[in-house]
C-alpha cells in the first residue's frame, strides 16, 4: 500500500538501492532530506552530481581524485620504491591514519571471488603489473583483507610478481589489541602465531 504518494516511495526506494542502506534507513533518510529546508537539498544534490561529473580514478594507484594523479601519487617525498596494495579507497585512508607508511599505493577495487563472478581481470591486477613493469619498484606490500577472497587476491598476484624478482610481503595479521584470546578464532590465533616478531 502507497502511504506516502509516488513521490516519497520513488526517494525511499532509490536510497535504499545505496549499499548498507535498508527498506528502513531509506525511510528515515527519505524523512530526513524532505525535512531539510530547500537549500539544503539543493546543496546535497548538486554535491552528489558534481562528484559524479568531476570525481575520476588517478592514473597512477586509482584511488578516487579530482585531479589525474591523487595527492599521494603526486607527493614527491613518498617513497617511490614500495607500492602496497589494498581492495579500495577506504584501506588506503585507513593506513593513511597511521602516519607510518611513506610509500605508493595500488587499489585494486575489489578482490578475487569465483562465488561473486569476480575473477582477476575485474580487478585492477593488470594495471599493477603494467606499472611495476614501468617503474623502478623493490618491495610489493600485498595487504588485500585477511577474509577467504583477500587471501586468494594476495596469492594470485604474489604468483605474478614472483618471477619478476620484486620482493612481495604480506601484512601481518593477528589479535586485535584490546581481544580477549578466549573469543579469538583459530585462523587468527594461528596467524599471530606464525607472524610473531622478536620482543
Amino acid at each position: 500500500m502507497n502511504n506516502y504518494g509516488n513521490q516519497m516511495i520513488a526517494l525511499i526506494e532509490e536510497l535504499s538501492r545505496l549499499p548498507g542502506i535498508g527498506a528502513k534507513s531509506a525511510q528515515r533518510l527519505a524523512f530526513h532530506i524532505i525535512s531539510l529546508p530547500k537549500e539544503n537539498v539543493e546543496r546535497l544534490a548538486n554535491a552528489i552530481l558534481v562528484a559524479k561529473e568531476e570525481i575520476k580514478y588517478c592514473k597512477s594507484c586509482w584511488t578516487v581524485t579530482d585531479k589525474e594523479l591523487c595527492h599521494i601519487c603526486r607527493d614527491d617525498s613518498r617513497n617511490r620504491k614500495e607500492i602496497m596494495v589494498v581492495e579500495d579507497s577506504r584501506d588506503m585512508a585507513a593506513y593513511e591514519k597511521t602516519k607510518e607508511y611513506k610509500g605508493l599505493y595500488h587499489i585494486l577495487h575489489g578482490a578475487i571471488s569465483p562465488m561473486m563472478g569476480v575473477g582477476p581481470s575485474d580487478i585492477r591486477i593488470k594495471e599493477l603489473l603494467e606499472r611495476i613493469q614501468k617503474e623502478d619498484v623493490d618491495e610489493v606490500i600485498l595487504a588485500t583483507n585477511p577474509n577467504i577472497e583477500g587471501e586468494a587476491t594476495a596469492m594470485y598476484i604474489g604468483k605474478l610478481l614472483k618471477p619478476l624478482g620484486i620482493k612481495t610481503t604480506r601484512i601481518a595479521h593477528g589479535v586485535p589489541v584490546g581481544g580477549d584470546l578466549e573469543y579469538i578464532d583459530e585462523m587468527t590465533l594461528l596467524r599471530a602465531f606464525q607472524g610473531r616478531t622478536e620482543f
